[in-house]
């Protein structure tokens, strides 16, 4: 397959390849568009319930490829265009995946941030390489980070920019799981068929709970909880949950809305 960005399934899972091994997966202006349209189709895909992102060659991304043609546009109205890649990534309904090896800096790290779990392997190196292309953050990092590793560490991350590795990043919970190469694919596999086959509206739900909550009051975090249970309650999956632990069997979910 050709491409800077790959989209392949296998059932319910969607994988989302960068595919720029020879410069480490960066992201240029085409691969910029690319990864914003594989999002956008595996979003809409009512046949995807889980989606990986991950890069070709032995590394994840090493962020934005400051080499490559900007098409003349002012830097604002550029940010502000992969600012919407960002956010296409993070209101994704769907749980998401970075498979990360090799290196993941800059915007590349926070790509992998902004999916809802990370795998990574031992050899995985991270940075927030910004300050040291004269840059600030960008991709997210500014509200990932203190909300991930707090103020303090995140502010170490981002002036420092240094590189930390998979160990570091798991301790900091920037990474959820290490596996070792040998086991990522595997790993990574089995992690997304057991999330499809959970409920899609539910975990929907939950993650966009999450999402909210971080920046609410508890009184709307509670309100919001219970508006998002009376949705799950319209669909035929709680009952199926109900159904299946009453009887000791495994549910079957299909995330439509019940028929009354």
């Amino acid at each position: 397959m050709t491409g800077t960005v790959l989209r392949a399934a296998d059932g319910a899972v969607a994988t989302i390849t960068l595919n720029r091994p020879h410069r480490k997966n960066a992201l240029d202006e085409e691969t910029w568009a690319a990864l914003h349209e594989a999002i956008r189709a595996v979003g809409g895909d009512p046949e995807v319930r889980v989606v990986v992102v991950t890069g070709a060659g032995g590394d994840f991304c090493a962020g934005a490829d400051l080499s490559g043609d900007r098409e003349g546009r002012h830097p604002l109205a550029r940010m502000r265009w992969i600012n919407e890649i960002a956010l296409s990534l993070h209101e994704l309904d769907k749980p998401t995946i970075a498979k990360v090896d090799g290196v993941a800096v800059g915007a590349g790290w926070n790509l992998a941030l902004g999916c809802d779990l990370v795998v990574a392997t031992p050899r995985a190196r991270f940075s927030q390489i910004f300050a040291q292309r004269g840059l600030s953050l960008d991709f997210g990092g500014s509200w990932l980070l203190p909300k991930l590793v707090g103020m303090q560490q995140a502010k170490r991350l981002a002036l420092l920019a240094e590189f930390i590795d998979a160990e570091e990043a798991a301790r900091l919970g920037l990474v959820t799981w290490v596996r070792p190469e040998s086991e990522l694919d595997t790993f990574v596999a089995d992690l997304a068929v057991r999330l499809a086959a959970l409920p899609p509206v539910a975990l929907a739900q939950s993650k966009s709970l999450l999402h909210q909550g971080a920046d609410s009051t508890l009184r709307e975090a509670l309100e919001n909880e219970a508006r998002a249970q009376a949705v799950n309650f319209a669909t035929e999956d709680a009952p199926a949950a109900f159904r299946a632990f009453l009887t000791k069997s495994d549910a079957v979910y299909t995330g439509r809305w019940a028929v009354k």
